[in-house]
């Protein structure tokens, strides 16, 4: 059994006796803390802070990082507190203990909602210190090999788990050694037998394919040792779940996956990397659109490396990654490489890019805490965020910026800064206008084209791919409809409050904080948000407010409601008034306000048939009219019956966009071989401009009936 004299006696290898005397201390103190305690499989339990010290101590990690693993359970598990932490082993310590336990005194219903917060509390850890995901994601390695013990139900909850966050994270911050570890044995936990299968396959591959391999290496080393390019080649395997991702999304058998195995180059500089590239592509033919170098624009992990893909011999491709001895440790233990000194250096960690790096990944994760609406939000912007197929653009300075695969030009806005993405209306890709829905490629330079009172649209949610622009639209979406709920809200009480011909300024403020204090709201701007949208009515507030009895019957409602003046609308409002999409209100057109719950009024045309039950209920109706100040085009809903002939939908688009006017949507409806129904969705201005066009449309000889569609 692995001892602590055995982990000293490794850990001798880097660390000074001091420090190695402050890790043993750590551990004797968890042994003591943990005593009596043990694991499902029957161990000691101080075998596992152990296991995960020894984890951390193949990565090189300093002392503090291995302290905190030999103690990170005695908070949660004992009675030690981190007070007592501090006293003995300093406040780095303790903070890095305290920010690893897995917080599960917090009781919650849902066991999702359970882990999404202790996933948060963690990122607020990590803000303070980037090696408390170290420490975690070892301790996290360390559960899952010693995964044996659970029920298989647990295992899978477990490993789904560290699949989807544990996982991308160590592969966010570069420990490839660590995320294939956990990627394999989460897919053994998840699906046994295909594991096992697939482990066979490559087994026995190996061997039917050793002498080719062998060859291939060997020919490499050759043309190295010609050139008199010093590197070593060595053969690399693709890991379990690699494998099956491959066959299921490409719908291959194993034997059909070629890229199986791999060669890697490791040499000492940068320079020798791009001649071995040169060296090996005369040896053998590349194949094409497939070289990527990630030296010069490296991923957002910090990875750097030449990536190839050879024909072999008999066609086989080979893939090969080119990289210096510095580079390979930041491929294998990322972030981890910064505590990673080299033998005789201790003036700059290898991977300080990489920290640094890391740090802003942890500080944009705390800006999307901020802005999600809940743990279980975030969350799932974090699991966005993770493992993208990354692509390059350029800002017109000709900064590279990072964004992941299928990235539009609002996500390239956010990256930037979330005003700039906030207030983004249009882009220039490579100096032309295109959409913000555009989709980005590698290569290209992108200009954002702002203006001041912008606002996000709702249906940028439909296109964004990154969690810092998804949740930033959200945030902004959520403090826009608080904002326009409360002014509507500010509208509604003013204009019950004139049937008692008072306002809402007017009124002593003593009323108000008592109204406040009944309802449990801290502010005025709840109470009116809350009458925006239409979960409070309007004239009931304003009753109590005036300190009148509640009226007693529906009559005295409907009396209290016309007496307002109508409430004078122009379209701009925004999120918290609407206009219903059964009548399809035009300005021109007498109209009527309902107020709906959650969305604040959804304005119809005075005779829609949609409205019918609630002309009995008319507290939730409002009067409304047009402002006279309109700038903006409404949709409306027509029926044409035509005779069915060729260029027909051509020719209906040509007369609308003469007309001034845009379609929005179209379609035909055959009614037999000669007749069809053709339904249009038209942006208007108003009443004045639809009936231009209906007339246009009628003076088509082969259009026949045309009516606008009402419920």
């Amino acid at each position: 059994m692995f001892t602590i004299d055995d982990l000293a006696d490794r850990l001798g290898g880097y660390l000074p006796p001091e420090e190695i005397l402050h890790v043993k201390r750590a551990f004797y103190y968890a042994e003591q803390a943990h005593d009596g305690q043990r694991r499902r499989s029957g161990e000691p339990y101080v075998t596992h802070p152990l296991a995960v010290a020894n984890i951390l101590a193949n990565m090189h990690m300093d002392h503090q990082s291995l302290m905190a693993a030999m103690l990170h359970d005695v908070i949660e598990d004992t009675g030690v507190t981190k007070e007592a932490l501090t006293r003995q082993f300093g406040e780095p310590v303790a903070e890095l203990v305290d920010g690893v336990s897995k917080l599960t005194q917090i009781t919650f219903e849902d066991k999702a909602v359970a882990q999404a917060e202790n996933f948060q509390k963690m990122v607020l850890a990590m803000s303070q210190d980037i090696r408390v995901i170290i420490v975690k994601l070892a301790d996290r390695l360390h559960n899952m090999r010693t995964l044996g013990a659970l029920r298989p139900d647990k295992k899978r909850r477990i490993a789904r788990e560290t699949l989807e966050i544990y996982a991308r994270i160590a592969g966010r911050l570069g420990i490839n050694t660590i995320r294939v570890e956990l990627e394999d044995l989460s897919f053994q936990a998840i699906h046994p037998m295909r594991a096992e299968r697939i482990k066979r396959a490559v087994t026995k591959a190996r061997g039917n394919r050793r002498s080719m391999m062998r060859q291939i290496q060997d020919s490499l080393q050759k043309c190295l040792d010609d050139d008199a390019l010093g590197g070593s080649v060595v053969g690399r395997q693709k890991h379990l779940l690699s494998i099956y991702r491959k066959m299921r999304d490409q719908r291959k058998p194993f034997a059909e996956i070629m890229d199986v195995f791999g060669f890697r180059i490791i040499t000492d500089d940068v320079d020798t990397c791009y001649r071995i590239l040169g060296a090996v592509h005369n040896l053998y033919k590349p194949v094409p659109g497939r070289f990527k170098d990630y030296i010069a624009i490296p991923k957002a992990n910090g990875y750097q490396s030449l990536h190839t893909t050879l024909f072999g011999p008999s066609g086989m491709p080979v893939e090969v990654q080119i990289r210096t001895r510095e580079m390979e440790a930041m491929a294998n233990n990322g972030i981890a490489a910064h505590w990673l000194y080299k033998a005789g250096q201790t003036e700059r960690p290898i991977g300080a890019g990489s920290h640094a790096r890391a740090r802003e990944w942890v500080r944009g994760l705390l800006e999307m805490q901020r802005h999600a609406g809940n743990s279980l939000e975030f969350i799932e912007h974090v699991k966005n965020d993770l493992f993208p197929d990354d692509i390059y653009v350029f800002t017109p300075k000709g900064d590279i910026m990072e964004l992941p695969g299928g990235a539009t030009a609002v996500d390239f806005a956010y990256s930037v800064h979330t005003d700039i993405g906030n207030s983004c209306i249009a882009c220039r890709i490579d100096r032309h206008l295109a959409p913000l829905s555009s989709t980005l490629e590698s290569g290209q330079t992108l200009e954002i084209i702002t203006a001041p009172g912008a606002r996000p649209n709702l249906a940028w949610l439909n296109f964004v791919v990154t969690a810092k622009a998804r949740s930033a639209i959200r945030h902004a979406l959520k403090h826009q409809q608080r904002t326009e709920s409360v002014q509507l809200g500010r509208r509604l009480l003013n204009r019950a409050l004139s049937a008692f011909e008072t306002s809402l300024e007017e009124l002593p403020e003593h009323r108000l904080a008592a109204i406040l204090e009944e309802l449990d709201l801290k502010h005025e701007d709840d109470l009116l948000e809350s009458i925006g949208l239409g979960t409070r009515m309007a004239y009931a507030i304003a009753r109590r407010l005036l300190e009148c009895n509640a009226p007693e019957t529906a009559e005295e409602v409907a009396t209290a409601s016309r007496s307002g003046m109508p409430i004078v609308i122009n379209g701009a409002e925004g999120m918290i008034i609407s206009f219903a999409r059964c009548c399809y209100p035009l300005p021109g057109d007498p109209i009527i306000g309902h107020l709906s719950v959650g969305k604040g009024i959804v304005v119809h045309r005075h005779d829609c048939g949609n409205l019918r039950e609630l002309r009995d209920d008319p507290d939730k109706l409002f009067a409304l009219e047009w402002s006279q100040q309109i700038d903006q085009d409404f949709p409306v809903a027509l029926r044409l019956h035509v005779e069915t002939r060729r260029g027909l939908v051509a020719e209906l688009a040509g007369l609308v966009t003469d007309a001034d006017a845009n379609i929005e949507r179209i379609g035909i409806e055959e009614r037999d071989a000669r007749l069809s129904i053709v339904n249009l969705t038209l942006a208007v201005h108003d009443r004045v401009h639809l009936a231009s066009i209906m007339k246009r449309l009628r003076n088509l000889p082969h259009v026949g009936k045309i009516t606008r569609v009402r419920s």
